[in-house]
């Protein structure tokens, strides 16, 4: 059997690719054939090296176009591409490219908390500010609008109104360790 590749694009520290790169492992059918980042210097190359992931860094500038992005998961021979904490406008090219096959994870419940600008702690410190009682994590495919394609999945929280956002944040971080991966596997797997 011919197993579904996935490559992720990653930002930062990498706990959720490093879930990925875990999780996919040892999978019969899935397998990581690469990550794509663009901040030299972040925690999620290292990551990748433990599970011997080939990485690319691509300069933000790169991502204008995204020509040079495309051939590199086309070489990978990529047929999904996995968002994990990925801080850039996915290009046209791309999405053209990945019709219904980019995942993205998105520390809050969409479509209430999406949008520019709608990542990371801003989102948790606009749950804290609004006095929600419940929180939580959305698994999209990505379209041209941000965090506006179908959702795959959502995951809730309790918290407590005006929780502190690291607070709020380490809550949601704990819902996407446990289920991002297996929610890719699904979606993939159905395919």
């Amino acid at each position: 059997m011919v197993k579904k590749k996935l490559i992720v694009f990653a930002s930062g520290s990498g706990s959720n690719a490093e879930k990925i790169f875990e999780y996919f492992a040892q999978n019969k059918v899935i397998e990581v054939v690469g990550l794509i980042y663009n901040r030299e210097g972040v925690g999620v190359v290292e990551k990748a090296n433990k599970f011997s992931i080939p990485t690319f860094y691509l300069s933000n500038d790169a991502f204008v176009s995204g020509e040079k992005v495309l051939e590199i998961c086309k070489k990978q021979g990529a047929q999904f591409i996995i968002l994990a904490g990925f801080l850039r406008k996915i290009p046209q090219i791309l999405i053209q490219a990945y019709p219904n096959k980019i995942i993205n994870i998105h520390p809050a419940l969409l479509p209430k908390y999406g949008g520019k600008g709608m990542y990371g702690h801003f989102v948790h410190e606009k749950v804290s500010e609004n006095g929600d009682d419940i929180s939580g994590m959305t698994i999209h495919l990505v379209d041209e609008v941000y965090d506006n394609g179908k959702v795959l999945a959502q995951y809730t929280c309790p918290i407590i109104p005006h929780e502190p956002a690291d607070s709020i944040a380490q809550k949601v971080l704990q819902l996407e360790h446990t289920y991002f991966a297996q929610t890719i596997d699904k979606y993939i797997s159905q395919l």
